[in-house]
């Protein structure tokens, strides 16, 4: 009789020492994981580092165009409103032939922003520029040299280029508000005397008209030759070498 009760003391210490082990594990367990169990509505994960959130995406900024003093411009749309007669686009010009495949003008990007400044004085005055000759392709040259092989009257291109050819010689004249051409000492490649800028032959308006666009365009930078009144070499001509366009 003694023997059974020590026994079942033995059996009842047994299951109240596990008892109280269970308790302890569970307590432990709960005190550990009690911070994710609080957090019902979110994702559960165990042990991990939570996830860091991730910031939206930048969108990436356009490279802006590089541009260059260098660079050709379209004439009519770099300076808007301007007018374009390209003469030797057309059989108009002193060859009576077609010289130029395409009849846009350009100029070096640097010699345009001078035009465009001389363009805006002009406008305060009720004119606007019209633009006879541009930029000339070398192959252009050779064209002109083939029609009219004369040195007085064109450049000799197995000599050397005109700086139209370097895209920084522009051949213009002056429109009122109406586009009618204004009074000028000749008309386009006029080889005679009156074209040069010796006024003294001309009568007043012409001789005053082609002085104020020569003195507009020196003081945006342009030098005048003497034999045409028409024409201005970007004062910068020197950084600019003759340009070979792109076939």
């Amino acid at each position: 009789m003694v023997q059974s009760n020590n026994q079942q003391r033995k059996i009842w210490r047994s299951i109240v020492i596990l008892t109280v082990l269970i308790v302890i594990v569970i307590s432990f367990l709960y005190l550990h994981y009690k911070p994710f169990l609080s957090q019902r509505n979110e994702p559960f994960y165990g042990l991990q580092e939570e996830p860091v959130p991730e910031e939206p995406l930048k969108e990436e900024a356009k490279e802006t165009p590089k541009v260059s003093p260098q660079d050709m411009v379209n004439l009519a749309e770099f300076i808007p409103g301007i007018q374009v007669d390209l003469r030797y686009a057309t059989p108009n010009n002193f060859t009576g032939a077609i010289i130029y495949d395409d009849d846009t003008a350009y100029l070096r990007r640097g010699t345009a922003e001078k035009l465009k400044a001389a363009q805006a004085e002009f406008a305060s005055h009720g004119y606007t520029i019209k633009v006879w000759d541009a930029y000339r392709p070398p192959a252009a040259q050779f064209k002109l040299w083939e029609k009219v092989p004369d040195a007085r009257f064109v450049i000799d291109p197995y000599k050397g280029y005109s700086y139209h050819s370097r895209g920084v010689a522009v051949d213009i004249t002056l429109v009122d508000e109406k586009g009618r051409e204004i009074i000028m000492p000749t008309g386009f490649d006029n080889f005679t005397a009156r074209a040069d800028r010796d006024y003294s032959d001309l009568d007043q308006e012409a001789a005053a008209n082609a002085r104020f666009l020569e003195k507009a365009m020196v003081k945006h930078g342009f030098k005048s030759i003497f034999y045409e009144w028409w024409h201005f070499i970007d004062s910068d001509k020197d950084k600019y070498p003759v340009y070979e366009p792109d076939n």
